[in-house]
């Protein structure tokens, strides 16, 4: 593990991938993850997770849905889920969002500050109104999994409601995400 963000989880591969090809899983299955993914190869994380078919079909609808179906603004999206890889030191999940945060508008100054988003949450310089709620929600959510009553109106004045459970929604599923990477101990692509 590179140790990108600082205090990396101890990371030690606990279960075996599943082969990279159509002994992996169902043919339906294989074929819906491969179009979600570059040029179709499976990730480390997609051959892990397909130990559990059935999961690994749930798991590729509701990351699908987040990264391609709903309405939250994804530069907003990508500073949430940096975020939680910070807090939950995920390399893999940093690794995997750094180029998405550029593509949707993050700048290097706002990636290099997300390292530690406690410290983001007060850089007005860097981040705005939306941006600050959307890193207090991801730091309460991840770190206390409480969120104050406070934090929830902050949020509201900056998005519609659609967007704030929109945005819950993918805190919460990239917690779980990097929780499971982190568990199993699923490393980085060669490569990336």
């Amino acid at each position: 593990m590179r140790g990108i963000i600082a205090g990396p989880a101890d990371l030690t591969l606990r279960i075996p991938y599943c082969p990279d090809d159509a002994r992996a899983g169902p043919p339906g299955l294989l074929k819906a993850i491969r179009a979600r993914r570059k040029r179709g190869h499976l990730l480390n994380l997609d051959r892990m997770l397909l130990h559990s078919p059935a999961f690994a079909e749930g798991w590729n609808g509701i990351f699908g849905a987040i990264r391609s179906r709903l309405s939250l603004n994804p530069r907003l999206r990508e500073l949430a889920i940096l975020s939680v890889a910070a807090l939950n030191r995920s390399d893999y999940e940093w690794i995997h969002h750094e180029a998405e945060f550029f593509v949707a508008g993050g700048t290097r100054e706002q990636f290099e500050a997300l390292k530690d988003p406690g410290a983001a949450l007060a850089d007005q310089k860097r981040f705005g109104d939306a941006e600050r709620a959307t890193l207090a929600l991801a730091c309460e959510m991840t770190t206390n999994v409480a969120v104050t009553d406070t934090t929830v109106k902050r949020v509201r004045a900056v998005l519609p409601d659609a967007q704030v459970v929109e945005l819950i929604g993918t805190i919460a599923a990239y917690n779980m995400a990097s929780r499971f990477l982190v568990a199993t101990g699923v490393e980085p692509e060669e490569g990336t």
